[in-house]
């Protein structure tokens, strides 16, 4: 059994399964709360992924090295 931790992709397609499942409605109560809660908790997961590569990807490193933060709209086009 492998110990590799799921992608986003497989963990995003896992929350795509839950979401199908239960909007098909002829899940049990009890599968269906437990669903929920494992659809939740990916779903949180998955938000967190997404906001730290946001937060990675809107910064950059300037020519001494030094990271500051992007921004869209330089003056270079003013």
């Amino acid at each position: 059994m492998s110990t590799t931790k799921p992608t986003f992709e497989e963990q995003l397609n896992q929350l795509e399964q839950i979401v199908n499942h239960l909007e098909q409605g002829d899940v049990p109560l009890e599968e269906a709360l437990d669903q929920f809660q494992a659809g939740m908790k990916l779903s949180k997961h998955l938000q967190d992924t997404l906001e730290n590569a946001e937060k990675t990807l809107t910064h950059v490193v300037d020519d001494q090295g030094n990271e500051k933060l992007f921004e869209k709209g330089n003056s270079d086009e003013e």
